[in-house]
């Protein structure tokens, strides 16, 4: 019997804050290849990854990666995805090294060459020594984007990529994401206010303003 391709289901999704919904019976299905998830600040962009992501719990609905249910099947849904919150400081005391290490005892596919060609297309050499604590927000940013784009993880959560980047490390990625549009057997979800130019989107989800 054959594995079920990748894919990923999204049903009824609903979650809110205490001070309001973020979202109301959310569906979507989103397929290999790239998919930008587009919205103005505080539309809910981040949630919904952290809820794809199984950092956050739905309050209601379901979630279906490749047959694997979020729910009834947490530990094995989110052994297939690659989540790092750029904002949380739960890393800092971690060098780069380190982290990646971590990774590649996680992710099965991890690839190491493709995280070597990574490290050199955002400058990341003199930096892989160093806690996170102590890089710019843009060099923290970019070892974030190196560690998800060598995962291998069938679904790849990136949140505002190009927060903090300097103009060459925005065009590295572009390119970088321009090769992953083909991809059939992975999911990258990237979420930001606009589309970046020159990045062939497969899919585009747009969420309303809150």
């Amino acid at each position: 019997m054959n594995p079920p391709l990748p894919g990923l289901q999204v049903q009824g999704l609903s979650f809110s804050y205490p001070h309001g919904t973020v979202l109301d019976t959310f569906d979507a299905t989103l397929r290999p290849g790239l998919t930008l998830v587009r919205g103005s600040d505080g539309c809910g962009k981040t949630t919904l990854l952290r809820l794809l992501a199984g950092e956050l719990a739905p309050q209601g609905g379901r979630l279906m990666l490749a047959g694997l249910d979020g729910r009834t099947a947490p530990e094995a849904y989110r052994d297939h995805v690659f989540w790092a919150d750029p904002r949380s400081d739960a890393l800092h005391d971690l060098t780069a090294r380190a982290w990646y290490a971590r990774l590649m005892r996680h992710h099965g596919a991890w690839d190491a060459a493709s995280l070597d060609a990574h490290v050199a297309g955002f400058l990341l050499q003199a930096h892989l020594d160093k806690p996170l604590h102590a890089l710019s927000t843009g060099s923290r940013r970019k070892v974030f984007l190196a560690g998800a784009l060598a995962s291998g993880a069938l679904l790849t959560l990136i949140d505002e990529p190009v927060a903090g980047l300097d103009k060459p490390s925005v065009a590295y990625l572009v390119q970088v994401l321009g090769r992953m549009a083909t991809e059939q057997r992975r999911m990258v979800v990237v979420a930001h206010h606009e589309a970046l130019p020159g990045v062939p989107w497969g899919q585009v989800v747009d969420l309303p303003d809150r």
